[in-house]
């Protein structure tokens, strides 16, 4: 028998123009969890689609358990044992979870589903997996961490021998990662064989046992997990040293640029007061649904608010939508970058040229010429690895998406604050080496940033000052020189929000 339930040997895809995959190859032992890592673009989503059978490879050979095999679709992969979660659940939200889970290979008798054997056994699987919600819940109604788990009980019902997890950290707090690598280490020691893809170093560590490094659509190597240092793994990923993962450039600070003051909306926040000085990068964190992304919407004129004052250099500003908001100089780049950010489907140089397609219509008519011309300066000063400017936004990795963010604010030659919620959400470490650089010359250049995270690391190396929320509430405040992980916890806990709701 096979040392490996799964092998991948000299997988080549192509695609027109582009190598996807180049000679990469795969080993995955039995009951082993296999993290892959690489940069954005690395080939391993097109890596995963070889596996799952959506696509099919120029070269290469796969085998499972010893035995050649060739998928010639989805559904060959599944009856072999194979099943992927991806970062963005593919589910229907007004269907139940068992018509979820259940989908494509229902339960069914002289060609009638079973509804209640099928609710039952959904149930049963959620139960495994220790689920808090029951299998004839609306799937729309699930949190993000939720919806996971329900893709997780699917792979389950189909009796995957090997499943794929696809950045499913992304968008968790440590709470539901937590929970996810429970659930994981139980689908282990069930002997189901996992492959793991993050950005996340904690991740790797909390629980694969070897590691393979993809890049440029190549295989790199193969590493024992804790034989492997930060940095080597790092150099490995992305073809170069980076010794300063957060260059902060130091900047002498102007005038404050702006404030609110005494921001309340009922059942969001309440009495939140922050301030921004010209260069300065402010940080907002806290766990999540503390109200960071809440109050800043209401800034920009996203959503309403029931008390509270607005200072842009010094003066009280009106603002009620985001027009008002941008033609005030706030810029806004949103968290989800793919749903309110881009219009994936546009090329990038339309995306960028979008919030100021006014200055370019004459007589009546858009100069698409000088548009480009813009676009294609603002890309390359952000260093977008794009092929043209009319590639859609769709085709990029998501660092290359959020640069495109980036170059569409920067088109915006009133900007005077810049507001970046989660800026490196699902982004390589080579990408948030590019993506805090761009932040630290928007600095030098006089910008006010606020950066909303909730990664510790990126707060305490980029940022000047931070103020953390817990409950709605600011909780503390903390310049550079007393930012800690501990001391940031302290205030984003809830002993620290009553403390403060009291004081």
């Amino acid at each position: 028998m096979s040392e490996y339930v799964l092998e991948l040997k000299g997988i080549t895809k192509i695609f027109p123009g582009v190598k996807a995959l180049n000679q990469v190859r795969f080993q995955l032992r039995p009951g082993e969890v296999h993290a892959l890592m690489g940069e954005n673009g690395a080939g391993k989503s097109t890596f995963i689609k070889v596996i799952t059978g959506v696509h099919r490879p120029e070269e290469g050979e796969i085998f499972l358990e010893g035995r050649k095999v060739e998928f010639k679709g989805p559904r060959d992969a599944q009856a072999a044992g194979i099943a992927a979660v991806y970062q963005h659940p593919t589910s229907y939200p007004d269907l139940t979870v068992t018509e979820n889970i259940f989908m494509n290979h229902e339960i069914k008798k002289r060609g009638m589903i079973q509804w209640k054997e099928m609710n039952r056994e959904a149930q049963k699987y959620l139960d495994q997996l220790d689920a808090d919600f029951k299998s004839t819940a609306e799937m729309g109604t699930l949190s993000v961490a939720q919806q996971q788990m329900v893709e997780i009980a699917k792979a389950v019902s189909t009796h995957a021998k090997i499943v794929i997890l696809d950045e499913p950290t992304a968008a968790l707090t440590a709470n539901e990662s937590e929970k996810l690598y429970r659930i994981v280490d139980k689908l282990k020691d069930e002997g189901v064989s996992i492959i793991f893809i993050s950005h996340r170093f904690e991740d790797m560590y909390r629980l694969a046992t070897r590691v393979t490094v993809f890049r440029d659509s190549q295989y790199i190597g193969t590493y024992e997990v804790d034989k492997i240092t930060n940095a080597d793994l790092i150099r490995q990923m992305v073809g170069r040293e980076i010794s300063d993962l957060y260059p902060k450039p130091e900047v002498k600070f102007g005038k404050e640029l702006f404030r609110i003051e005494r921001f309340t909306r009922t059942g969001y926040f309440k009495d939140v007061s922050i301030s921004v000085k010209a260069g300065e990068i402010v940080g907002l964190t806290g766990l999540v649904g503390a109200g960071r992304t809440e109050v800043m919407e209401a800034v920009c004129g996203i959503t309403g608010f029931d008390e509270g004052r607005v200072f842009l250099e010094g003066k009280e500003m009106r603002i009620k939508n985001p027009t008002d908001a941008g033609a005030a100089g706030i810029i806004l780049l949103p968290e989800d970058r793919q749903k309110t950010g881009l219009i994936m489907s546009w090329g990038l140089g339309r995306n960028v040229t979008l919030p100021i397609l006014d200055k370019f219509i004459h007589k009546g008519l858009i100069d698409e010429k000088e548009e480009r011309s813009l676009a294609k300066q603002l890309l390359e000063d952000v260093d977008t690895k794009a092929v043209t400017v009319f590639d859609p936004a769709s085709s990029l990795s998501g660092g290359n998406q959020q640069k495109v963010v980036v170059a569409k604010a920067l088109a915006q030659d009133n900007m005077k604050v810049v507001i970046m919620d989660e800026p490196t959400k699902g982004v390589d470490v080579g990408a948030k080496a590019e993506i805090y650089q761009i932040m630290g010359e928007l600095a030098q250049k006089g910008y006010a940033i606020i950066m909303i995270s909730s990664e510790m690391p990126e707060i305490i190396g980029m940022c000047d000052r931070v103020y953390v929320m817990c409950s709605g509430r600011v909780t503390g405040e903390l310049p550079r020189a007393e930012l800690a992980q501990e001391k940031i916890l302290e205030y984003a806990m809830e002993k620290s929000a009553g403390k403060e709701a009291t004081a």
